[in-house]
């Protein structure tokens, strides 16, 4: 039943649980429906707490018998857990409970994918499993016994008995319930070893279906890199005897950095050249070092509660994009994270859906595994280290893992480490924890016999739930310069810490043109008037390769605009301006590829708002058909020098140089396809040897109303592999023209290797669906009826994945009457719904109160 009113949790309500927990030990009798749990638990009376209230949560549990100290008892039991009278003593209590792994949709907790069971804990699966205190807060060892006829039984830890069908694993270091798991199944190793800086060997195995074994050599050598890259930048070693890492079909998330024992989403660990893109290795690549990172941010210091979320995902997340930038192309994997953050997380921090980065209450913590608390939070740290310098940080994370190894931890506990290491007083930069909204940072400059003067200013738009917003700590990298070209100044940072401040610069030789937020130095909206000379001259000189970037980014995106609001045309500077970075082969060619991508039609639509225009899906997709087509034509004589340019004659390989070639080269067949109808596309197709250039091709030809034959032949070539099949469901609603994308994804819907209740492909059709922006908006709301009517079904499957979906209706209140009519119809429709989950209810309230 649904809640009648969901409980609303505040920050300010924390208190420690009452009770310590020194060890954990647990059997498992495996049965696919009746599946038994033994706990036998050692608790204590915790001396820094008030409330010695002894309550266990626990949810869809069948209490089969307890006891404390051997003797039976009779607790009160609820749907949320259990509470009983307790000694004021140590005492143990034991516990058994049944549960249903083989019916368990919800993906939470111990359950079931492809006769496999495995587990997901976080954020609250434990007391899916069994009666604990299911919070972060709660530590301890755990000793795990599993029982089956499956040949694989693993748990956290290390390996310490195993006999015929069973299997026994022990976690020395202390860990929060949510990092538990277990997995019983069919699989098979891809193993190799690894030794660390301290000359201690580590097993290392990567556990798949038979089948894929052939997918794992990438996903292992990857985890070797970020085992070795940890040590050599953090100081960070491995401190168990083996790493287990298990491919999952069924996974509502990306991976879980269970404590020794990651369970990754298939799409996240298993790679093959002929099977998976260059953005798919890439991906695979960093989330496997983002897990494996959190064995020290994030289960040896942990969080103290749910709030601080961002503590371990900030940090881990700007640790992966360090780790990144180091095996790849630093100034390309900026950029890309400024993209994905001003699609994603900048939308969500200026809607219905925004919240601070550590959030002040929620009714449902899954609801809040986001952009902000991930991207955002990331940008912080990488703020912090700015402001800081290398040094600084290096000494200050040095502290934190000295200081508060073995503790769940606070953002307070973070920034004192901070103030301690350097001295500095962290209070005002703290606000970026606890202020919702993108920062908006206004420019205005004078000249003056040589003196430049640098006026910045900031301002942040209210917030549901925050409308005064107090100045933060920004810190702004800007360079000057000169007329030809030159640096008159190289890069510094400036601190802005009011809502206006004055920066000045004498001595200049003559008035410069000022390069502002170098390196996206913080995640906050520039507002800067510059005339598309101005901009066409940063793209041509600008020494720092993010803002050359951002000068070719700000002047595609004001043509587009000017094409949608004046029915301007492309203009010179911009054509020509791309013309001659494709022709600089000095650049990097990943850095050349992305010069040629173009703003999204979501972000265009945002930019209109901004501007106070009504954004018109149909004509922000025909502005941008007509500039590619447009551009197509300007380059046309430079295309046949860039396939030259961009053939690999080496054995494929997914490595930072190959990577960008090749995309180059399919953003030049890309624009080759606008000129030959697709002609090149199809040759490219047939002799495509990976999965990067067979894709490509095939998308060109869809694009250009071509590939049927193709796409027949891709399926017929792939039906068996279920994640390339998941590419060809999405990539034929992604492509589809606007007034077809939503009867397409309803035709895909019907399709025989459609399994809605898999996340992957779910998402590979429906969020393709929300993607495809001028075809989910069509007019006349068949998109919208369609996800709602899909979210409907889904939600008392999987709640979870159901709730994240329906942030696609996140920007309902800036298109026209007619649209937000369409679109408040199935939100009300959603919200009415019987039974509805509270991850559901929750997201679709806050959207329908914007």
């Amino acid at each position: 039943m649904r809640d009648a009113a969901p409980t609303t949790i505040y920050l300010k309500d924390y208190t420690p649980f009452g009770f310590l927990v020194d060890s954990v030990h647990l059997t498992f009798d495996l049965a696919a429906h009746a599946t038994r749990v033994t706990s036998r638990i050692a608790f204590r009376p915790n001396p820094d707490a008030s409330d010695h209230q002894f309550f266990l949560h626990g949810e869809e549990l069948k209490l089969i018998r307890a006891s404390i100290d051997g003797a039976t008892i009779s607790p009160e039991v609820t749907d949320k857990g259990l509470t009983a009278d307790v000694p004021t003593a140590p005492f143990i209590w034991e516990a058994v409970v049944e549960i249903d792994p083989g019916n368990n949709t919800a993906l939470e907790g111990l359950y079931m994918s492809s006769g496999m069971y495995c587990t997901q804990c976080e954020a609250e699966g434990f007391r899916k499993i069994t009666f604990y205190p299911d919070r972060p807060d709660v530590m301890s060892t755990f000793t795990v016994r599993i029982k089956g006829d499956l040949p694989v039984l693993l748990s956290n830890g290390n390996p310490s008995d195993q006999g015929e069908g069973w299997a026994e694993w022990v976690d020395p270091w202390p860990k929060p319930a949510y990092l538990f798991a277990l997995v019983a199944g069919e699989l098979v190793a891809h193993s190799d070893h690894f030794t660390t800086m301290s000359g201690r060997d580590v097993v290392l195995n990567l556990w798949v279906r038979p089948g894929d074994e052939g997918k794992c050599a990438f996903g292992m050598e990857a985890l070797k890199k970020s085992m070795k890259w940890d040590e050599d930048v953090y100081g960070r070693e491995y401190d168990l005897d083996v790493f287990n890492i298990v491919a999952v079909d069924d996974f509502n998330m990306g991976a879980m950095e269970n404590k020794g024992l990651n369970i990754f989403n298939s799409s996240a660990v298993l790679a093959s050249p002929e099977t998976s893109t260059d953005m798919n290795f890439e991906r695979i690549e960093a989330i496997i070092a983002h897990e494996y990172f959190h064995n020290w941010t994030g289960n040896r210091i942990t969080c103290r509660d749910w709030f601080q979320l961002c503590l371990k995902e900030g940090l881990t997340v700007f640790r992966d994009a360090q780790f990144t930038s180091d095996m790849r192309s630093a100034p390309v994997k900026r950029i890309h994270d400024a993209i994905d953050l001003r699609a994603r997380q900048f939308p969500e921090d200026n809607g219905p859906l925004s919240h601070p980065v550590r959030p002040e209450s929620f009714q449902e913590i899954n609801n809040f595994y986001t952009s902000t608390i991930y991207e955002k939070g990331a940008e912080i740290i990488g703020m912090l280290k700015t402001l800081v310098g290398d040094d600084s940080y290096a000494k200050a994370l040095d502290l934190y893992f000295e200081r508060h190894d073995g503790q769940a931890c606070t953002i307070e506990d973070w920034l004192q480490v901070f103030e301690d290491a350097t001295g500095r007083d962290l209070s005002q930069f703290k606000r970026w924890y606890s202020q919702s909204g993108t920062p908006r940072l206004g420019v205005s400059e004078d000249w003056a016999d040589g003196t430049y003067t640098l006026t910045l200013r900031q301002r942040t738009e209210p917030t549901p739930g925050q409308d005064e917003k107090l100045p933060q700590v920004i810190p702004v990298a800007v360079g000057l310069l000169g007329p030809n070209g030159d640096e008159l100044r190289e890069t510094e940072i400036l601190e802005l810490t009011e809502a206006e401040q004055s920066f000045v610069f004498s001595g200049l030789p003559a008035k410069p043109m000022a390069s502002i937020l170098r390196g996206f130095s913080a995640p906050v909206i520039l507002e800067q008037d510059h005339s598309d000379a101005e901009r066409a001259f940063l793209l041509a000189h600008d020494t720092d390769p993010f803002n050359r970037w951002q000068a070719g980014r700000s002047l595609v995106q004001d043509t587009l605009l000017r094409m949608i609001t004046q029915d301007a045309t492309p203009g010179a500077d911009y054509l020509d301006g791309l013309l001659a970075v494709l022709l600089d082969a000095d650049l990097d060619a990943a850095y050349r590829a992305l010069m040629l991508g173009l703003p999204t039609q979501s972000e265009l639509a945002a930019a209109l708002h901004e501007q106070g225009h009504t954004p018109d899906p149909m004509a922000i997709w025909t502005a941008i058909e007509t500039l590619r087509q447009t551009t197509a034509q300007h380059v046309q004589d430079l295309l046949p020098r860039l396939h030259s340019e961009t053939v690999v004659d080496e054995p494929y390989a997914p490595d930072a140089q190959q990577s960008g070639k090749r995309a180059l080269g399919g953003a030049a067949l890309a624009l080759t396809t606008r000129l030959d109808g697709g002609a090149m596309a199809a040759q490219a197709y047939t002799r495509a040897d990976n999965m990067t250039q067979q894709l490509g091709a095939l998308s060109c030809l869809l694009r250009a109303g071509k590939g049927k034959e193709e796409l027949s032949a891709f399926y017929d070539q792939w039906r068996h592999d279920r994640l390339v099949m998941d590419k060809w469901f999405g990539l034929q609603v992604s492509l589809a023209a606007p007034d077809a994308a939503a009867q397409t994804a309803r035709t895909l819907t019907e399709h025989a290797d459609f399994n809605w209740k898999n996340p992957n492909r779910f998402r590979a059709v429906m969020g393709a669906l929300a993607m495809n922006h001028a075809g989910f908006h069509a007019a006349g709301g068949a998109g919208y009826a369609l996800l709602a009517d899909w979210l409907v079904r889904l939600d008392p499957v999987n709640p979870q994945t159901t709730a994240r979906m329906c942030s696609a209706f996140q920007t309902w209140k800036r298109y026209d009457a007619d649209r937000q009519a369409l679109i408040k119809t199935q939100l009300q429709r959603i919200a009415n719904t019987p039974d509805l989950s509270r991850d559901t209810t929750e997201m679709i309230s806050r959207i329908l109160n914007a």
